[in-house]
């Protein structure tokens, strides 16, 4: 292999490299085209009410580059302290999407706690299939999740 194969192969690979950096906090979580993540949605609310509650504009907090609202400051406040806890799994994107290896947006009225865990469905429709098995899907959203959340659903699709 020639000195020009050989930085002509690193260039390719530091392109590459550079824009799954660029654009991972921006494809490993579902938010609109405003940031917006849960459609708004209080994802405190979720474990202290459980059940959804619209957030306001007026209570926010970011992670991994989305925006959340919340209905208190309280609520705000809890997830800053811990956004790990409250944040939903795989991005907030369908955890049975995540089971095919797909990046579905979300119903936030379609949730289910598990062992802590905040997990959205696409509809109320797939969250009843998602219910049916949820350590089994569970475990293989897990499994796929690490493979795609850095790829947009365009390439997901592509696959």
């Amino acid at each position: 292999m020639n000195f020009k194969t050989i930085l002509k192969a690193s260039a390719i690979a530091s392109t590459l490299l550079l824009s799954t950096f660029t654009f991972a906090s921006d494809i490993d979580v579902n938010a609109n085209a405003n940031d917006l993540a849960i459609q708004g949605y209080d994802t405190v609310a979720y474990f202290t009410e459980g059940q959804p509650v619209q957030g306001s504009s007026e209570f926010t907090a970011t992670y991994k580059n989305a925006i959340y609202q919340f209905s208190s400051e309280e609520h705000r406040d809890l997830f800053r302290e811990n956004p790990e806890k409250y944040a939903p799994q795989y991005g907030g994107f369908c955890a049975f999407g995540v089971t095919m290896e797909r990046k579905f947006d979300t119903d936030p009225t379609a949730f289910k706690i598990v062992d802590n865990k905040l997990y959205l469905n696409l509809n109320s429709q797939v969250q009843a299939r998602w219910l049916t098995d949820i350590p089994g899907f569970v475990e293989s959203a897990n499994g796929n999740w690490g493979d795609i959340k850095l790829k947009t659903d365009a390439e997901l699709e592509a696959e």
